[in-house]
């Protein structure tokens, strides 16, 4: 371990030593020994063209020479304006108003705010908001309190704020009670709402796939009856695509796969093809409007020193042109996720085989008590590096996000691998 250096999510005196990469190229990272590592999770779901790409590293460059960086009170620039107008083009209709941040958890955290501030500012007091078993939205108070309860927030347990938790319909390939779950989680939350209709200020979401919660999958049809409800109710629907974003599911958002269009949308992560940090909330005209006014009570009182950073606009706009111009390439990587599930369906060792856009999971079984802490997960990061993959299992859930670039070629060698991997646990 470095000397100076505090690791994300490492406990240094038990951790081995970090690998020092010396650069990156597509799907490849090359480590300072000279080894070169298949990136297969697009290093912690950001880097959604792969590394290095030269038409974002080349935008950053032409920004930088332009305008690197400004305040964002009382100030504009057109990177953060043309970057709002084209996210809005993608988005469902009526999300058309963007707040700029700097990564996910504060994505998430400005989109409970606006959410909770927006009932203040209609004179309403809605104290609570409803949240799935299983979720992770970040590393913040307000993220951590509508996360699940867990090893990430135990520490802090007592400062989070009460949040009601629903079950999470997770399912997977060959699940017959899907229908029978959603429905009975749909009842429950019914009734919920029915008991305290003025107490809850939103739900909040990962749509289509829990993310650090172990990558659990839910269907479209379950977000198009949570609307309903939320409708029904008189409630805020909220989707953290923070990690389903930007192509992540085969399509450009979740909440366009699923024809759902939630009141608030975080977005961060794959936002600038992992070259700068930078994250959006956005939300609807009719929460915006609360807070348009005369009372500077009902200002939105939050902000960054990097709100809407030049250069991370200049890069998140060349995001979206690769996005364009590579749609074919992560709307047809489920086909070929599910066609090397074949080679892995029958294997005694793994269960509950799932795939969304170009997400592929699958549960190691053993054992231990399923969860980020079973063992199974570091054993298998290991046996890949010795393979030349980047894998970094979520306990003894397995899964690959690759790069939107990645070959059918190296898509095999990924799978290649975990089949031999598999074999020697």
């Amino acid at each position: 371990m470095h000397p100076h250096i505090w690791y994300p999510f490492t406990q240094a005196k038990t951790s081995p030593p970090p690998l020092k990469v010396k650069s990156a190229r597509g799907i490849w990272l090359e480590l300072e020994d000279g080894r070169k590592i298949m990136d297969c999770i697009s290093s912690w779901w950001v880097n959604i063209h792969g590394h290095s790409h030269p038409k974002i590293a080349e935008a950053i460059y032409r920004q930088a020479q332009e305008l690197e960086q400004v305040i964002f009170a009382g100030f504009t620039h057109q990177p953060a304006e043309t970057l709002a107008e084209k996210l809005v083009k993608q988005l469902p209709e009526g999300l058309n108003r963007v707040f700029f941040s700097d990564n996910g958890s504060t994505a998430v955290e400005v989109g409970l705010k606006m959410a909770y501030q927006y009932w203040v500012n209609l004179s309403q007091q809605r104290q609570k908001f409803i949240a799935f078993e299983g979720a992770y939205h970040g590393d913040t108070f307000g993220a951590m309190s509508v996360g699940s309860r867990s090893i990430f927030s135990q520490v802090f347990s007592n400062m989070l704020f009460e949040v009601d938790f629903s079950p999470f319909p997770e399912t997977y390939i060959g699940d017959t009670s899907i229908e029978e779950k959603e429905e009975v989680i749909l009842t429950r939350l019914k009734e919920k709402l029915n008991q305290n209709p003025q107490e809850y200020a939103g739900i909040i979401i990962e749509p289509l796939v829990q993310g650090a919660g172990g990558m659990r999958m839910c269907r479209v049809e379950f977000l198009r009856k949570l609307q309903q409800l939320v409708e029904q109710f008189d409630t805020l629907l909220i989707f953290d695509e923070v990690m389903t974003g930007f192509g992540r599911t085969g399509d450009w958002f979740s909440c366009i796969k699923s024809q759902v269009t939630p009141d608030i949308i975080c977005l961060s992560k794959g936002i600038t093809g992992g070259f700068l940090p930078l994250s959006v909330t956005i939300c609807s005209e009719k929460i915006y409007d609360t807070f348009y006014s005369d009372d500077p009570i009902k200002t939105l009182y939050h902000g960054h020193s990097y709100t809407a950073n030049p250069l991370g606009c200049a890069a998140a706009l060349a995001s979206l042109e690769l996005m364009v111009e590579n749609q074919s390439k992560f709307s047809s990587m489920e086909a070929k996720h599910l066609q090397h599930f074949e080679i892995l369906q029958d294997n005694s060792k793994i269960e509950k085989l799932r795939v969304t856009g170009t997400i592929a999971a699958m549960n190691i079984v053993n054992k231990q008590e399923s969860g980020y802490l079973n063992q199974v997960g570091l054993q298998i990061r290991e046996k890949a590096l010795e393979k030349g993959l980047l894998l970094r299992p979520l306990g003894n859930v397995l899964y690959i996000m690759p790069p939107y670039c990645i070959t059918d070629e190296e898509l095999s060698m990924v799978y290649r691998g975990i089949y031999e991997i598999l074999k020697s646990i």
